[in-house]
């Protein structure tokens, strides 16, 4: 524009009347240039006003064809998981079910590229109302935050990490239709707690996970009810829902990976679980300690597998003595521990067979407090549990499951299952 200024005065100069004196055409000329100042300022606002035009039309385009979302796009993650079961006892087939034994979607969220959020949502039992047995429970909800390049942070409601199972218990990734017991009445899966950890790795092949939550809660011990003798810790556990916290708990998990194909590790839970309640006020000092120990070898197809648990609460004796007469007391030692292989046998467009074998015992009231003569009660008896069937996998997120569990002590349990599994 500033090229055109001075051809334009002159033209205008020019066209100026002959009869005006020096001085009105020196007014004039100042006149015009002032004008086509403003006129020079006009156009460079309107060019600017088309540039933001194109780049809001390039915006809209580039979000038509899916170019401008694709950052958005790629931070969200979804995934899930679900079974289908179908239980028939073999003593009395009237009581054999078939469940929707639960649904779980996930959804996550990269927030940048060192901080994430994680969260799982599952309903269980298909139905969840006043009147139907279903639940509907938020399993995780926290965020991952890196620290370096082996080290994170975690915080919000995150799975316990002990044992094969409570961290990663999608049906493709373990044998047999139902979970295993000891994994289920002795280890709580899926057990979660609000609070805070850090875990990594070494180069050494060491992954270590530590941290301080939320622990169970005496409180809500039922001495009526047998869901105590069915899991002492799944009873009283509290799922971050309006959770008593005043005493809190600590963790630690330690797994060595070092060696391809193998991983052994070991991890423990401690911490207080009076929490100030009134029902449990004679139980102040009462501490739920919790360990386990296990180890995997997947030498070509054999997939091998053992774990050992046990938990202790301690200081139960006043709390007991309240409760005798009733069916379920608060035991003192739980215990449990299996041994499992299977052989994966894969073929076509990846298919797989996997036959297994599982031996598991385990004790839910091995020992209780010592109480007054008259109120003692005798341990329970230990569970022997057989499981022995087959997995078809049509590929690795689908799994079609069918074995059959025998039971020692109570062999009215005796059942055939069969299973459909599936992640995504």
């Amino acid at each position: 524009m500033k090229y055109l200024t001075l051809p334009l005065l002159i033209i205008l100069s020019v066209m100026t009347p002959a009869y005006a004196d020096e001085t009105a055409q020196q007014k004039h000329i100042e006149l015009l240039s002032n004008e086509l100042e403003q006129l020079k300022l006009q156009m460079q606002e309107m060019n600017s006003r088309t540039e933001a035009l194109a780049d809001q039309q390039q915006a809209i385009e580039s979000t038509t064809d899916g170019t401008e979302n694709k950052d958005m796009d790629s931070a969200v993650s979804i995934w899930g998981y679900g079974e289908i079961n179908y239980n028939r006892p073999t003593n009395d087939s009237s009581q054999t079910q078939m469940d929707l034994r639960r649904a779980v979607i996930g959804f996550g969220y990269s927030l940048d590229e060192d901080t994430s959020f994680h969260s799982e949502f599952e309903i269980e039992h298909a139905v969840s109302s006043a009147e139907d047995v279903g639940e509907v429970a938020v399993e995780q909800f926290y965020i991952d935050h890196s620290l370096s390049l082996d080290v994170n942070m975690k915080a919000g409601l995150f799975l316990i990490p002990m044992g094969f199972l409570n961290e990663t218990h999608e049906p493709t990734r373990y044998y047999g239709v139902e979970r295993n017991f000891v994994e289920t009445a002795i280890i709580p899966t899926s057990w979660r707690e609000g609070g805070i950890g850090i875990y990594g790795s070494s180069r050494q092949g060491i992954a270590w996970d530590i941290g301080i939550t939320t622990g169970f809660d005496l409180g809500k011990w039922d001495p009526a009810s047998s869901e105590g003798q069915e899991s002492p810790l799944g009873s009283i556990h509290q799922e971050l829902s309006f959770a008593n916290a005043r005493d809190l708990s600590m963790y630690l998990a330690l797994n060595y990976r070092g060696i391809p194909g193998w991983v052994a590790g070991a991890s423990v839970f401690t911490g207080k679980a009076s929490q100030g309640s009134p029902t449990a006020s004679l139980a102040a000092d009462a501490r739920v300690t919790l360990w386990d120990a296990h180890t995997r070898w997947t030498p070509g197809k054999f997939d091998l597998s053992a774990l050992y648990a046990m938990g202790t609460i301690s200081d139960t004796a006043n709390l007991n003595a309240t409760f005798a007469g009733n069916p379920t007391l608060i035991p003192h030692e739980f215990w449990g521990g299996y041994l499992q292989g299977a052989y994966r046998y894969s073929f076509g467009k990846a298919r797989t067979l996997a036959p297994f074998v599982r031996y598991e015992r385990y004790n839910t009231g091995s020992d209780y407090a010592d109480l007054p003569a008259g109120l003692s009660v005798a341990a329970l008896p230990t569970e022997t549990v057989w499981t022995s069937g087959i997995s078809f996998y049509l590929n690795p997120n689908l799994v079609f499951k069918a074995d059959y569990q025998n039971f020692s002590e109570d062999s009215d349990r005796n059942r055939y299952n069969l299973g459909m599994g599936l992640e995504f």
